[in-house]
């Protein structure tokens, strides 16, 4: 667990292994900006706690899963698209970006999906109506 702070009226909560507070983490600012490197930071430290991680694949198998997952997200920020609903876009982006990734996109789609619900965690309320 990172250390807490109060800066500029707010709680920062610093992650110990990076040194880069929370709200930098969370890969969008309160003008909605999308900073796709903070993305790519945080699921390059977490991607071996996920419930799909599979040992015999590296972060750079990966990689072009939550890339997908989080910049389509971030393409449709705030208008309360579904994962599911575009499912059939996702998974064009992820096989024309996986570069050499050796992962199908049924062992992609569960990194995807959990990048695309971490940016929607991000926006207040439920952003796509999926109830997460």
């Amino acid at each position: 667990m990172g250390t807490t702070q109060r800066t500029h009226d707010r709680s920062v909560t610093r992650d110990p292994s990076t040194g880069v507070d929370d709200a930098d983490l969370s890969g969008t600012t309160a003008d909605r900006d999308f900073n796709p490197s903070v993305h790519d930071i945080y699921w390059r430290e977490q991607h071996t706690r996920e419930p799909y991680y599979r040992k015999d694949f590296t972060y750079d198998d990966y990689a072009p899963a939550y890339r997908t997952g989080y910049e389509t997200a971030g393409r449709y920020l705030g208008q309360g698209r579904r994962f599911d609903d575009l499912e059939s876009e996702l998974h064009s982006n992820y096989e024309r970006t996986k570069g050499k990734s050796r992962l199908a996109w049924q062992d992609a789609k569960e990194a995807a999906r959990a990048a695309w619900h971490r940016v929607e965690r991000i926006l207040p309320g439920d952003a796509d109506g999926d109830g997460r």
